[in-house]
């Protein structure tokens, strides 16, 4: 922990650490994640808190975070307290949730503990998707989709920034076509599915440990998407590589209880087409952070990703075409 001034605080969060937190603060930077904000921990005494910097100015009831934390709250779901905020300086000030991420916490946990903790999270998303089909569906999150102009954008986005990018793939026309096609038609049925609100960041870095308690944290793009989203986001993560039976038991599991009417192979299939897509947009984000931010922190989990697109573009013989256009430039999909 160092002081406001040593640690580099942007002149709006010092403003504002100063202005509501008083002298005697230390301030120490925490791991972000893949987008504009910034993170500090806050402490004083006994107390601390997490310090979220936005990038610009906000409206505090137009921001998504706040609109959707108190959409969650309000359906029981473990989320951060928000203690105040600065939006002329782009400020929130959040409940510390500490350090314990789901994914730290599986590498010192035994298997019945992880098989728990999983559990947990899938009762929680269960949650979510039965409240939020409940009340009135008028906040903003339930007007953005996973329709098919976001879900292909998103598969250009890997196109872009991690076959050409960060693996530097030369594309042929008949290969840009090959995949735009695949691309188009895997979105199409995506979205084409029933739609429940999606976390859409459901994974192992997004899930904190505290008090006992998995909460849910970087929820701000909330959307509508399919039962199946969150669920490929958690058990096909690219940050946790998880045994196949344990993905298996714990998917017909979450069917069971989140999905009762919906036949076996219909869901299996969904969840393995959602996970395709889930995936192959990761590894863009991947190439992004990498070659255009000079972020190197994701790649390590790059071979995973591309062991899951792998693993679920074999299932599904209409696939083919794109996955021997993948396959041409990326060997590990072979």
């Amino acid at each position: 922990m160092t002081s406001v001034r040593e640690a580099g605080l942007d002149v709006r969060a010092a403003a504002f650490v100063a202005e509501r937190l008083g002298d005697g603060a230390a301030v120490a930077p925490l791991s972000g994640d893949a987008s504009m904000r910034r993170y500090f921990r806050v402490v004083r005494g006994s107390q601390s808190w997490v310090l979220a910097l936005h990038p610009e100015p906000f409206e505090a009831e137009a921001l998504p975070f706040l609109a959707v934390r108190r959409l969650m709250a309000g359906w029981g779901l473990p989320v951060p307290e928000i203690l105040d905020h600065d939006g002329r300086r782009g400020v929130l000030l959040l409940e510390d949730l500490g350090d314990r991420t789901l994914q730290e916490e599986l590498r010192v946990v035994g298997s019945s503990e992880r098989d728990a903790l999983y559990r947990a999270a899938l009762d929680q998303l269960t949650t979510l998707q039965r409240e939020a089909l409940r009340g009135p569906q008028t906040a903003a999150c339930f007007q953005v989709a996973f329709d098919i102009e976001k879900l292909s954008w998103e598969l250009h986005y890997f196109e872009k920034h991690f076959l050409e990018g960060q693996r530097g793939s030369e594309l042929s026309v008949e290969d840009r076509a090959t995949l735009a096609e695949g691309f188009h038609r895997l979105s199409e049925e995506i979205a084409g599915w029933p739609r429940v609100l999606c976390h859409r960041d459901f994974h192992s870095r997004n899930l904190m440990l505290h008090r006992g308690t998995l909460y849910w944290v970087d929820f701000q793009d909330a959307r509508m998407g399919p039962a199946t989203y969150d669920l490929a986001s958690l058990l096909r993560d690219s940050y946790v590589e998880l045994p196949e039976e344990l993905v298996a038991e714990l998917s017909l599991e979450f069917r069971q209880r989140a999905l009762p009417s919906e036949a076996r192979d219909t869901f299996l299939r969904r969840f393995e087409l959602t996970s395709v897509q889930r995936n192959l947009k990761a590894l863009g984000t991947f190439g992004y952070m990498a070659t255009v931010r000079s972020n190197d922190v994701y790649l390590r989990y790059i071979p995973a990703t591309l062991e899951s697109a792998r693993r679920n573009l074999a299932r599904h013989p209409e696939l083919l075409g794109l996955r021997r256009v993948l396959a041409r430039h990326l060997d590990e999909l072979k």
